[in-house]
């Protein structure tokens, strides 16, 4: 896919922009290990200029339901993926110059895939992203600006309904890029609604995501479970009072 915008035509925060995905050995950001990372950067018309793989050893076996979403086996990682702790302080030092360069970086649903970087860094004895100040979230962006659409809002379906060709879901790479490409999307069709620069935006999306979960909580209290609470954080979720990292 090649979105038909110009510069002149696009928010601002939307003319430079990075994308990072990982594919990890599960779904609890607490004790997670990441597998494969992607950490690229496309131009305004959404093609790859640079590109940023890594696969990893994560230490542990990766369960069959892992596998089963993004295709690494452990037997595959112990061959061929490098040690974890080198390919997280490699992930955190390209999206730390990625950042510095004054681009945003995409990811969709933020708060995954920041928090267990963030926790690898803290198993690795490694200094820590932090919160990045110029991040891009399209699920937070797409639930604001189409908020009453039905279906589901995985990147699938907002790749979907956005006309992005995703080929190879759960790979971090493709998962990255149509992520990068949902954004542009995004861009051109709310140009007047996201009409931010990219620190800006993201501090909007702090309170978005923010409104986003207290609804949910709202819901979920309402037709569920009356004690439910929603977990906030974004782009990065707090550490736990008592953190499970092994």
């Amino acid at each position: 896919m090649t979105l038909e915008v110009t510069r002149a035509t696009l928010p601002k925060w939307a003319t430079r922009l990075a994308v990072f995905d990982l594919e990890t050995t599960g779904i609890d950001v607490e004790t997670s290990r990441i597998v494969t990372a992607n950490v690229s950067m496309l131009d305004e018309h959404g093609q790859v200029v640079d590109r940023h793989d890594w696969i990893a050893d994560p230490g542990v076996e990766i369960p069959e339901g892992a596998t089963a979403v993004h295709g690494i086996t452990t037997a595959q990682a112990r061959e061929v993926g490098r040690r974890a702790a080198d390919v997280v302080d490699e992930v955190v030092f390209t999206l730390r110059t990625v950042l510095a360069d004054s681009y945003a970086v995409v990811v969709y649903n933020a708060p995954y895939d920041f928090t267990l970087l963030d926790r690898e860094c803290a198993r690795h004895g490694i200094r820590p992203l932090g919160e990045p100040g110029a991040v891009v979230d399209p699920l937070v962006i797409d639930r604001r600006v189409d908020r009453y659409r039905k279906g589901k809002r995985t990147l699938t379906a907002a790749s979907d309904h956005y006309g992005v060709t995703l080929t190879d879901a759960h790979n971090a790479g493709a998962d990255a890029i149509a992520a990068g490409r949902v954004a542009l999307a995004l861009a051109e069709r709310y140009a007047d609604d996201l009409a931010f620069d990219a620190a800006s935006l993201h501090r909007a999306q702090v309170d978005w995501h923010d409104e986003q979960c207290a609804s949910f909580e709202d819901y979920m209290r309402r037709t569920r479970d009356p004690h439910f609470t929603a977990r906030r954080g974004w782009p990065l979720i707090p550490i736990p009072a008592h953190p499970t990292l092994f």
